[in-house]
C-alpha cells in the first residue's frame, strides 16, 4: 500500500482512500476498496493516494516537488504543536517545565490541570522495555512509550466519545502471544467492541495508521513481530512516525487525535528518528547498556514490569553517570552525544518553574539532564527549581539519602564525569532551590548536608500509601504545594 499523508495547502485534486473498507487479504496485506470523503480533525488532513496535482500551493511561486509536501506537511506540524500557549488561555496560569519519565508523574497529571495547563512535559526517548522493546527491534526509531504514556494521561475525558479513544488507545493486548495477535487483527480491521462510541472520523484517522504500523511490520519478512502485551497506542504513535518520518509529527497528531489541552506540551528531550540506547557507567567500573537492564531487568519476558526495588537484584554499585550509546555498527559501547531538541531549551528559557519529577531517578530523569545545554540554562535562570523526591528506593537508589538525589542531579547537569570539555562546575543550589518531602517516605532527610549544599527551602507533603509502589505524593496536596511555591514566585514578580 503505498500512500501519501498531508495537509491542505490550497485545492487539491486528490483520489481517496477509504480506509473504512480496507480488508486485509490472506497474505495478511490490506487493499483499498472504494472512496472516502475528507473525514479528518483539526487541521484539515487527507488521506490520499500517491499522486497528488496541486492547483495552488501558498507561500510558493510554483508548485512543490512530490517530496516537499511531507518536509512542508512536518514544519506545519510542528509550528503548530509547540505553540506556547492558546489566545484564550489565562494570563494568571503559570508556566512549568517538568523533567518526568512515563509514570511515576503520571499519577498527579489530572490534578496538576487545576492549578495550570501550560506545562511543558519533557521526556526521554530511550525506555527499551516491553511493547517499546518489541517496536524499536524491528522498525528501529526512538522509544514513544512514556511519551505515549503522557498523551493519553492529558487527554480529554469530557465526552463518551473522548472516553471511548482514550480506552483504545490505551488499551494493551494480551500476554499471549497468539491470544494478541488475534486480538490486534480484529482491532486493526475495525470489529473490536473498542471502536465502539468511536465516530467515523476518529476511526478512520486512527485506523490509518494502524494499518499503516501492520505493513511495515509485515514488510520486514525477516523479523517476527511479537504483539504480547503490546500497546495499540504505541502503534498508533510508530505509525505515524513512520508514516510521517518525524517524532514531532506523531507527537502532534496524537495529541490532536487525544485531544490534549492546546497550552500543554509534551515534548522529547531528544528530536530524532533514529533509536538511542541508554547506558551507565557503575562506580566498580562495570558499564550496563539498555534502560531497561539499568533500572529492571526481564531477561526478555513480555510480563507487566514491576519498578519496585524489592522485585529485582541490586545493582553491584552505585551509578557514577548515564550516557547515550551506539545503537549501530560494531562498536555498540561507542558513547554518542545526541543534541537537545530546541524546544526544550526554548521553554526552559521561558517557564516560571522548573520541576525535576518523582520517578527513576538515573533512567527517567538524567537522561534529559546530561545534554548539552539544559545545564547552562537551567543554571542561568532566577526561577523556583523544584525537586520532588521520591517516597520509596528502587533499584538505582537503594542506599540514597535526599542530599545523594540532589548530587546525582547536579553531576548530570554538570556533566562531572562526561567529557571534560563540556564539564560545568555548578553548585546544587544553581539547579535546585526548593525540595519537596512525602511524609513518611522511605528516603532519609539529611537536612544538615542539604543545607550545605544550598539547599534550604524544605517542605513536606501528605502522602498515600499504594498498595503496588509504597508511599507515593497524594495529587492534591503536590498540586497545592507547588502553587505555594510557584505562585510565591510570581508575587514577587508582579
Amino acid at each position: 500500500m503505498n500512500i501519501l499523508f498531508g495537509f491542505i495547502f490550497g485545492n487539491l485534486k486528490t483520489e481517496w482512500v477509504d480506509y473504512g473498507k480496507l480488508r486485509r487479504k490472506d497474505s495478511g496485506v490490506y487493499e483499498r476498496r472504494g472512496n472516502m470523503a475528507d473525514c479528518f480533525l483539526g487541521p484539515s488532513f487527507l488521506l490520499c493516494k500517491t499522486v497528488l496535482h496541486f492547483s495552488h500551493f501558498p507561500y510558493r511561486s510554483s508548485p512543490p516537488p512530490p517530496h516537499s509536501l511531507m518536509a512542508a506537511s512536518r514544519s506545519s506540524l510542528h509550528h503548530q504543536h509547540y505553540c506556547r500557549s492558546s489566545p484564550n488561555s489565562s494570563p494568571k496560569q503559570p508556566s512549568l517545565l517538568v523533567f518526568s519519565g512515563g509514570t511515576a508523574f503520571n499519577g498527579v497529571v489530572e490534578e496538576l490541570k487545576n492549578l495550570t495547563t501550560r506545562v511543558a512535559h519533557v521526556l526521554p526517548v530511550s525506555d527499551d522495555g516491553g511493547s517499546t522493546a518489541e517496536i524499536v527491534r524491528v522498525l528501529g526509531g526512538p522509544a514513544v512509550g512514556d511519551i505515549r504514556s503522557r498523551c493519553l494521561r492529558l487527554s480529554d475525558q469530557s465526552t463518551a466519545e473522548a472516553l471511548a479513544v482514550r480506552r483504545l488507545l490505551g488499551h494493551r493486548l494480551p500476554v499471549d502471544a497468539q491470544q494478541a495477535k488475534s486480538e490486534w487483527y480484529n482491532i486493526v480491521e475495525g470489529e473490536h467492541f473498542l471502536w465502539n462510541c468511536v465516530s467515523k472520523p476518529y476511526r478512520e484517522t486512527i485506523r490509518a495508521f494502524l494499518v499503516y504500523f501492520q505493513n511495515q511490520i509485515l514488510q520486514r519478512s525477516d523479523e517476527s513481530f511479537c504483539f504480547s502485551n503490546g500497546s495499540i497506542g504505541n502503534f498508533f504513535f510508530a505509525g505515524a512516525r513512520l508514516f510521517f518520518q518525524s517524532l514531532d509529527a506523531a507527537i502532534f497528531l496524537f495529541s490532536r487525535v487525544s485531544d490534549i489541552p492546546s497550552e500543554s506540551m509534551v515534548l522529547p528531550v531528544i528530536s530524532t528518528n533514529d533509536r538511542l540506547t541508554l547506558g551507565c557507567e557503575l562506580w566498580d567500573g562495570t558499564i550496563i547498556r539498555g534502560q531497561n537492564e539499568i533500572s529492571h531487568p526481564t531477561y526478555g519476558s513480555m510480563e507487566p514490569i514491576n519498578k519496585g526495588g524489592s522485585s529485582v537484584p541490586a545493582l553491584p554499585s552505585r551509578i557514577k553517570r548515564v550516557f547515550y550509546m551506539s545503537s549501530e555498527g560494531s562498536n555498540l559501547l561507542h558513547e554518542v552525544f545526541p543534541t537537545a531538541n530546541p524546544s526544550v531549551l526554548d521553554q526552559l528559557s521561558n517557564v516560571d518553574c522548573i520541576i525535576y519529577a518523582m520517578g527513576s531517578l538515573f533512567t527517567s530523569i538524567c537522561p534529559s539532564l546530561v545534554l548539552l545545554g539544559i545545564g547552562e540554562i537551567i543554571s542561568s535562570r532566577f526561577c523556583h527549581k523544584v525537586f520532588l523526591l521520591n517516597g520509596t528506593r528502587d533499584r538505582e537508589t537503594s542506599d540514597f539519602s535526599a542530599s545523594c538525589f540532589v548530587t546525582a542531579i547536579t553531576d548530570a547537569l554538570n556533566r562531572t564525569y562526561g567529557d571534560p570539555h563540556n564539564r560545568l562546575k555548578n553548585l546544587p543550589s544553581k539547579y535546585i532551590n526548593t525540595l519537596l518531602v512525602p511524609k513518611d517516605g522511605e528516603i532519609p532527610v539529611d537536612i544538615q548536608r542539604l543545607a550545605a549544599q544550598g539547599i534550604f527551602n524544605v517542605n513536606f507533603v501528605d502522602s498515600i500509601h499504594d498498595p503496588k509502589v509504597g508511599v507515593i505524593y497524594d495529587p492534591r496536596s503536590l498540586i497545592q504545594a507547588l502553587a505555594d511555591v510557584v505562585g510565591s514566585h510570581m508575587s514577587t514578580n508582579v
